[in-house]
């Protein structure tokens, strides 16, 4: 994603000798060049000069350009966080061996990083996300997705998830209720991320390159391969969504929560059907068992 420095050219070619250290000393008669070849010679030596100058501040612009477009700074639609925090090194994504946690960005709440326990991440867990407009219970799956559970489990004893929005809502072609981002602005994240799991377990994808992610699914969103953070997504009608976000949880209670908070709709910010839930969505707390 890093692209290299371009060299800086010096301008000792496309100028005179004068301009540099001359050989032997300047001949003392008088040119005997015409008026009109001097000229010539001038605007020929202003013109590769000025180039030459222009070349060189263009080399210094990308070259301490803060923001170069190689850099994935566009997030992946269409559950992704919508503003992409400043890219990290991504973990590896649907390996043999999980890579684990990274450090990686700013907190948007700074409540450190897990230390993995294999035998606490494969168990299923029970979560319960009480909202302002009702409470959303589903079952985690550490089996499945050892790593994911985990850092949400550890997430929620550390209260990051307290008092925090639920800051997207889709309403068309896909449907979902995005949280997790203790900021609000969709680009928040924990300060670490960690690779992809259970990608496989959705099945093989359409011709579109989609699968469906059935109703009552809750998955990571994410920035890319092996950028999962905090943020996730509740889908509350079957979607066609690429297998790129890990899914990692079932929702036994609240699916009819979800479906109200749609029915009020979306202010399409992003897009037709895709912004903020038009009735705020509130986080008030989220527990496990």
């Amino acid at each position: 994603m890093n692209s290299g420095d371009p060299q800086d050219g010096g301008p000792q070619d496309a100028v005179p000798a004068r301009w540099g250290q001359p050989q032997q000393p300047y001949p003392q008669q008088p040119s005997r060049r015409s008026p009109k070849t001097v000229l010539i010679t001038v605007v020929t030596f202003a013109v590769i000069g000025g180039l030459a100058l222009g070349a060189f501040f263009l080399g210094q612009l990308v070259r301490h350009d803060p923001h170069p477009s190689a850099v994935g700074r566009a997030a992946l639609p269409p559950v992704s966080a919508s503003r992409a925090p400043a890219p990290c090194v991504a973990a590896a994504s649907i390996t043999a061996e999980p890579t684990g946690y990274e450090a990686c960005g700013t907190a948007a709440r700074n409540v450190g990083i897990p230390d993995y326990d294999a035998a606490a991440a494969k168990r299923a867990y029970t979560i319960t996300i009480k909202t302002n407009r009702g409470d959303i219970e589903f079952t985690a799956d550490g089996k499945a997705a050892p790593y994911t559970v985990y850092s949400f489990v550890y997430l929620v004893n550390k209260q990051y998830f307290t008092t925090t929005p639920c800051h997207r809502l889709t309403t068309a072609g896909i449907y979902v209720l995005q949280c997790g981002d203790p900021s609000g602005t969709g680009s928040g994240g924990p300060g670490y991320q960690f690779q992809d799991e259970n990608l496989a377990s959705l099945g093989t994808p359409d011709a579109t390159g989609a699968v469906t992610y059935k109703a009552g699914t809750v998955a990571m969103a994410n920035a890319g391969p092996g950028t999962n953070g905090s943020q996730f997504f509740l889908v509350y009608k079957d979607s066609p969504i690429p297998p790129a976000y890990t899914p990692f949880g079932t929702i036994t209670e609240g699916l009819d929560v979800l479906q109200q908070i749609a029915q009020a709709g979306t202010d399409d910010s992003n897009s037709a059907g895709d912004g903020v839930p038009k009735e705020s969505v509130q986080i008030e707390s989220v527990t496990v068992r």
